[in-house]
């Protein structure tokens, strides 16, 4: 661990954010070839176009790279760069190509990712990175990210960054997949999960020639509202995560005395175009709802489904049709078991029949939306009657009901105790050893 700063009610400004990244980087040393790992577009809230801009501040020409983590999202245009990352010269980024360009590091067992599922999965877990980490000569990787809770593995960023963020498609996908079977909600909000514990195995076998350290922020919400960084943490091993994971689920982590009985959820144009990112909607709220509710999207950016043209694909023919279907789906149709991800954020979007989902988007048609099993909502009627700008975090009373909004399904989970499993003491996992310090080098 290099560097620590946070609290419940910190709220740093841009001069500690920077005094504390040159602080955590200056024990290092001389760097020749430095690379930068930033999220992409969707996390733009994370704070780390900032630090991506320090980053090139402190090591000038030294910064040879950035390559945001952007999965299997769609590619990071020229404007939402310049948005994002300000004056970092765009000729520095590249596209990470999640089919091709590939560095495989290692292969996690069948037996541990079988242990890890409960029996539910028999596949080994190909750790993949774009090759640029390997072959690109970098003496420091530095990968940048928000700690928030999430779907797919518990709580967001750390090494997930890397090894999905520039990962391969099988092990993108069997990382969700495992997620999606093991059960959402069972992972959210928890540090130590089997899709973490197969990561860290990767980590901690497979990783240890990679110069990388973990820049690490917590966000959340000040009195008034405003969206304010509330940690840094930096350093190479699985501390950092754990401590920035700490502070998420005092900041982000919302349990509710009452059920919600209709959500209504904004998605900002800007950051959201897809379901497969918007359906943040659905993941971070489901745990808050109640048997027969209503949770309506506001999604005004909605152009598509998938972030990739046979993704959306996939997601069109088969739909938002709940667990029992979508694994059946997977056992008999070849193309939707060769996207394994595909399959998994199709669990992760149904309501399994619980709640009702309207979703209300500005791109897709009426028929788009019910191909896929969600409702359809006209947008300028539900923007009429739920004006964001009128209804606050948390409970509201528009047109004489009760609604429950939320701002930005990113930044934070919301559950009720009766659908939250008891959280059990978690530490670091059986596989999250600490790796050689960059300091004792």
């Amino acid at each position: 661990m290099f560097y620590a700063f946070g609290s419940e009610t910190a709220s740093l400004s841009a001069e500690q954010l920077r005094d504390g990244l040159f602080t955590a980087l200056a024990p290092l040393g001389q760097r020749r070839e430095v690379l930068a790992i930033p999220p992409d577009f969707s996390r733009y809230h994370s704070g780390a176009g900032a630090l991506t801009a320090f980053i090139r501040e402190y090591y000038g020409q030294r910064l040879t790279g950035v390559l945001p983590a952007i999965g299997t999202h769609r590619p990071m245009t020229g404007s939402e760069i310049r948005t994002m990352f300000g004056d970092v010269p765009p000729t520095l980024f590249r596209t990470h190509d999640w089919r091709n360009g590939l560095a495989t590091l290692g292969e996690v067992p069948p037996a541990f990712v079988r242990e890890q599922s409960e029996g539910k999965l028999d596949f080994a877990w190909p750790a993949q990175v774009n090759k640029w980490l390997v072959e690109g000569g970098f003496d420091l990787i530095l990968s940048i990210g928000q700690v928030v809770p999430h779907e797919v593995i518990g709580m967001a960023s750390y090494n997930k960054n890397v090894l999905v963020g520039t990962g391969g498609s099988a092990g993108i996908g069997r990382s969700h997949y495992l997620g999606a079977v093991y059960g959402m909600e069972r992972i959210m909000g928890r540090a130590d999960t089997p899709v973490r514990r197969v990561l860290n195995y990767a980590s901690d076998h497979f990783m240890r020639g990679l110069p990388l350290v973990y820049v690490l922020t917590v966000l959340g919400k000040d009195e008034a509202g405003r969206l304010v960084t509330r940690g840094l943490f930096i350093g190479d091993d699985v501390e950092c995560f754990h401590r920035a994971s700490e502070l998420s689920l005092k900041v982000n982590f919302a349990m509710l005395d009452r059920q919600i009985r209709k959500a209504v959820v904004y998605l900002d144009p800007g950051e959201y175009k897809s379901t497969w990112i918007g359906n943040k909607a659905i993941y971070r709220t489901r745990m808050a709802l109640a048997d027969g509710a209503e949770l309506i999207v506001l999604a005004p950016g909605v152009e598509e489904f998938g972030e990739d043209p046979g993704i959306d694909g996939l997601i069109r023919k088969y739909g938002y049709a709940g667990t029992p279907a979508v694994l059946e789906a997977v056992r008999d149709n070849p193309d939707l078991a060769a996207n394994l991800g595909a399959a998994a954020h199709l669990i992760h979007g149904s309501s399994e029949g619980r709640f009702t989902v309207t979703y209300c988007p500005g791109r897709l048609s009426q028929s788009e939306i019910e191909g896929v099993n969600f409702r359809y909502g006209r947008l300028a009627e539900m923007l009429g009657k739920y004006d964001p700008s009128k209804l606050k975090d948390g409970f509201n009373t528009a047109g004489g009901e009760e609604i429950f909004f939320v701002p930005n399904p990113a930044l934070g989970l919301w559950a009720h105790g009766s659908r939250f499993e008891s959280r059990e003491a978690s530490g670091p996992s059986p596989e999250g050893a600490a790796r050689p310090s960059l300091l004792r080098q």
